[in-house]
């Protein structure tokens, strides 16, 4: 299968008050054409920091980042970002923030914009203001703005974070059908194991300080998945037992032994 996104050597160091800072080092990762991937870690261990750099809203490291063998140096639609907070134009409603800086008129903008209010589930929404949208409406409002220019591939930063358990199982399962139906390359930073294996192909787990790959571990169930299964539980315990091991390493490095 033919490589999306290829990274190598990724080292990054932000300057701080206390001197600088590394979050990210020699980080290596290839990711297949139309994957789903997923990455989880503690908390402000880089995992944000390394979807930006894939963006190209961030251009200030050292090492390799090459989308379909092209340096990443700048964004570009070709690289679909979605953050925690959907981030809408309160002033436009849903078809307007989709279409964004598109015409509408434009019948070929039109359609793809009708298809995608359809694939994430907005039919009668096209009207509605995003302040008459729940916050699970919103993020697929922010979904479908991302897709309607053929990303070749989709970052999403815990887009689901800030929902109720309800809504993200709901969104999780709109984002895998959205994902089975284009498959769009995307890796998605999330905290929620269960989310994880839910979801991905692969499951990336960082390590901290600073962010390295611990492991990578494949989930080879098929779709749908049903989290209850004896199957599932014992890869999100796998995922889980590494994960641990990651909280074990950052109290002893935090604590100076």
């Amino acid at each position: 299968m033919t490589i999306a996104l290829e990274i190598s050597g990724l080292n990054k160091t932000f300057s701080a008050p206390q001197g600088p800072v590394r979050a990210l080092s020699g980080l290596n990762l290839q990711v297949k054409q139309g994957e789903f991937i997923t990455v989880i870690g503690p908390s402000g261990r880089g995992k944000s920091t390394l979807l930006k750099i894939i963006a190209g809203l961030d251009t200030n490291y050292e090492g390799g980042v090459l989308l379909e063998n092209r340096p990443v140096d700048r964004p570009g639609i070709d690289k679909g970002f979605i953050f925690q907070e959907h981030r809408l134009f309160p002033w436009l409603t849903v078809e307007k923030n989709i279409a964004a800086d598109l015409r509408l008129s434009d019948p070929d903008i039109r359609r793809k914009v009708d298809e995608l209010i359809e694939i994430v589930r907005l039919k009668g929404f096209e009207k509605a203001y995003p302040r008459e949208l729940s916050g699970g409406m919103s993020q697929r409002v922010a979904i479908a703005r991302a897709l309607l220019r053929s990303p070749k591939v989709l970052l999403l930063d815990e887009p689901f974070g800030a929902l109720d358990a309800f809504t993200r199982n709901h969104l999780q399962e709109v984002l895998l059908e959205i994902w089975q139906r284009n498959r769009t390359t995307m890796i998605l930073v999330t905290h929620d194991i269960d989310e994880a294996v839910f979801l991905a192909n692969r499951v990336v787990i960082m390590n901290a300080r600073p962010g390295t790959i611990r492991n990578i571990i494949p989930v080879d169930l098929p779709y749908p998945r049903k989290k209850t299964t004896s199957s599932f539980q014992e890869l999100r315990h796998k995922v889980l037992s590494e994960f641990e091991r990651v909280d074990e390493l950052e109290l002893v490095d935090s604590s100076g032994i």
